[in-house]
């Protein structure tokens, strides 16, 4: 990553309350993405750019300039005051800190009516759970396999949630490439 970080932990509710608004999403993902430092104006077209779902080189000045305030009175000192950013206003850079990596952890994009991967979790370690107590109890299908069978049928449903889970979400992490998960691409 980039900057320093202050040695402090972000609490929940802070990290909850800067993922809460798009642009602070756009100015994470942008900084994760492209390296950890980025000018002000830079920043505020890719913004712009993602809100309005065009080329930055369409970005027209009153929505560069919007973003670009926006940015630098609200946001970005908001953002500084977590220590997720380092916000030189006389230069117009903005630097990601260390802090900024705590930041995915509490990001789960779920588009539209998809159900979140925790359920998907859930569901497999309910099914595997019933498979090994049917198996317990002597049930009439379960009863014949095998202790070793039944750990395998364990491991590899576990393995291939995470895999799918893995492949699926690979590309819907702040920082992923192309643009934020939240933007049609």
């Amino acid at each position: 990553m980039g900057g320093t970080s202050n040695g402090t932990s972000l609490a929940r509710d802070d990290v909850y309350e800067v993922l809460s608004n798009r642009r602070r999403r756009f100015v994470i993902h942008y900084l994760q993405r492209n390296g950890p430092r980025a000018a002000l104006g830079t920043l505020a077209e890719h913004v712009a750019a993602w809100e309005n779902g065009i080329d930055v080189a369409a970005v027209g000045s009153d929505a560069r300039k919007n973003v670009y305030t926006s940015l630098q009175q609200f946001h970005l000192p908001k953002m500084e005051d977590l220590n997720l950013v380092i916000f030189d206003q006389r230069a117009g850079e903005v630097e990601l800190t260390d802090d900024a990596d705590d930041v995915d952890l509490y990001l789960e994009v779920v588009q539209g009516h998809d159900v979140p991967w925790s359920l998907y979790y859930l569901g497999v370690g309910t099914l595997t759970g019933v498979v090994t107590l049917g198996h317990a109890l002597d049930l009439p299908v379960l009863a014949g396999i095998g202790d070793a069978s039944l750990a395998m049928f364990t491991i590899v449903a576990i393995a291939t949630l995470a895999l799918v889970h893995t492949y699926y979400t690979r590309g819907m992490r702040l920082g992923s490439e192309g643009p934020p998960p939240e933007v049609e691409g």
